[in-house]
């Protein structure tokens, strides 16, 4: 196995983040979602040719720096797996009980809710 391959094509460069305002303010403006008790994520199509990641974890929900930044080493994993979702700009909010959840947990509440995002905004336009 070539691994400089795999990592190059499981990367995650900058170009994968949102990190403008006016870029997380599109996607909160009318988004798609997907919710659970860990995680909402709200996904639009962008007019790039793959999908771009970011995070909102609140500091008000998230009370601990240390459990928000597992939150966000988890998930920015996980969509670095996943990242192949087509063209979709996606936000990803923690809910409360995220905080004092096993990371397995986290790894398939995020796989069903990349899976039903793709799904959902399939039919958008």
């Amino acid at each position: 196995m070539d691994y400089g391959t795999t990592q190059k094509f499981f990367c995650f460069p900058s170009r994968l983040r949102l990190k403008k305002p006016a870029e997380f303010k599109k996607v909160f403006d009318r988004p798609v979602k997907s919710g659970d008790q860990y995680f909402t994520l709200l996904a639009i199509k962008n007019d790039f040719q793959y999908s771009r990641l970011g995070l909102a974890i609140a500091k008000k929900t998230i009370k601990k720096a240390v459990h928000r930044n597992v939150i966000k080493r988890a998930v920015r994993e996980n969509f670095r797996t996943q990242q192949h979702l087509g063209n979709l700009d996606i936000v990803v909010l923690a809910r409360k009980d995220a905080a004092d959840a096993p990371p397995e947990l986290l790894r398939k509440s995020l796989e069903r809710h990349w899976h039903k995002i793709v799904i959902r905004c399939a039919s958008c336009s």
